[in-house]
């Protein structure tokens, strides 16, 4: 599995994609891959301040619930309203299905986070792709 060079990766499998002041977030294709089919997203409101590493929402799938964690600090600016009706979209490419967009409040956080070949390397460590 490739994941985009451009994108920052957490450990719980969110990716962020920095432009500027503002970041795409989602999340990868290996946290699709173990949730199976999405049938559910529950997502914050824009205006709504996410706290790097603090809970913004969820994806539901066939086999389970799983929190979705803020890679960054920010303020919602866009939601990805599209994946109300739609989840799957998520399954077919999680890389080309952004959930949020937000304000970054301070872009030196990106610098903790991983690296597309460290991101990799850990989901070779968990026994992933």
């Amino acid at each position: 599995m490739s994941y985009p060079a451009d994108f920052k990766y957490t450990k719980e499998h969110e990716w962020i994609k920095p432009d500027g002041g503002t970041a795409t977030i989602g999340i990868t294709t290996y946290a699709q891959d173990s949730l199976g089919d999405i049938v559910f997203v529950e997502l914050p409101k824009p205006g709504t301040e996410l706290s790097a590493g603090k809970t913004f929402g969820s994806v539901e799938s066939v086999k389970a619930v799983s929190d979705l964690y803020a890679p960054a600090s920010g303020t919602v600016t866009e939601v990805n309203a599209d994946l109300n009706t739609h989840p799957e979209k998520i399954n077919k490419d999680a890389h080309g299905s952004w959930m949020v967009k937000i304000k970054l409040k301070d872009a030196g956080e990106l610098n903790s986070l991983l690296s597309a070949a460290d991101y990799e390397k850990f989901v070779a460590e968990e026994g992933g792709h």
